[in-house]
């Protein structure tokens, strides 16, 4: 991905970095030592547990909209993609968070962020990429996050769907249409429409109008933490997770997948 997409990245972390997550940052160099760091930190957690791979351990957790340089509105984006998706779509989304999702999948920036419930997925994407540099596997306590955003759940350790009224503010329209509030990102679920997020166990968290990365979201990071993967063993683990059945065809299940398992 374009170095210049992380470049607001880059100075969140810089800027925050003092602050102390739930955890210290551990080396992890093998599924082995992940599993015992597991064990350690969540072994005896009984909620969700979400996790996020990404090349690069300096990078930060912004959506892509967010991480762009010249940043255009979320709108312009949004309609540009119905008006002309409209036409090749045989089924067309039943929503506005629909419509993002999908966008997502195509690789469109939105204000969602891309999480799973497997930390094997997770670790996949945090070395297949960017090998010369240190990568990093974030965990995610999802309840934990919404809970600064005052999210009242009628059960412990629940995760709204994106139709529960509380998301209603994080809609396209009606951030487009009410200019001045700020909210803090949320964890949510939707339906795993695709076989590529079936796949991949994945969830969600959004973004609201502010550019807030997930690590500093309401200001004590204690719903997060993250794992070092260092460059040097990204190749092992990749290996390892090969032998594993986790590899691009099992995450992207697709005819254009296959050619990477020859």
């Amino acid at each position: 991905m374009c170095k210049r997409l992380f470049l607001l990245q880059s100075v969140y972390l810089s800027d925050y970095n003092s602050l102390l997550m739930r955890f210290n940052t551990d080396k992890v160099e093998s599924i082995s030592d992940l599993l015992v760091k597991l064990q350690g930190h969540i072994g005896n957690y009984t909620g969700p547990v979400w996790f996020r791979g990404q090349g690069d351990m300096n990078w930060s957790l912004v959506p892509k909209l967010m991480r762009l340089a010249q940043q255009l509105p979320e709108s312009h984006y949004f309609n540009r993609f119905k008006q002309d998706a409209s036409f090749i779509l045989n089924t067309h989304p039943k929503s506005e968070f629909e419509w993002l999702f999908l966008m997502q999948h195509y690789g469109v920036s939105t204000r969602l962020l891309d999480w799973s419930e497997s930390p094997l997925v997770a670790l996949y994407f945090a070395c297949i990429t960017e090998e010369n540099n240190d990568g990093a596997l974030w965990v995610l306590l999802p309840t934990v996050l919404n809970l600064k955003s005052r999210y009242q759940s009628e059960y412990e350790f629940e995760i709204p769907s994106f139709d529960d009224e509380h998301l209603e503010n994080y809609l396209p329209s009606t951030i487009s249409r009410e200019k001045k509030s700020s909210l803090l990102p949320m964890a949510a679920i939707a339906p795993r429409n695709s076989i590529r997020m079936q796949a991949q166990k994945g969830v969600f968290t959004i973004s609201h109008r502010e550019v807030i990365p997930i690590e500093i979201a309401g200001g004590d990071p204690d719903h997060i933490w993250k794992y070092q993967i260092p460059s040097d063993k990204k190749k092992l683990i990749l290996d390892e997770l090969k032998l594993l059945g986790i590899n691009r065809f099992h995450l992207f299940p697709e005819l254009e997948s296959l050619s990477f398992n020859f």
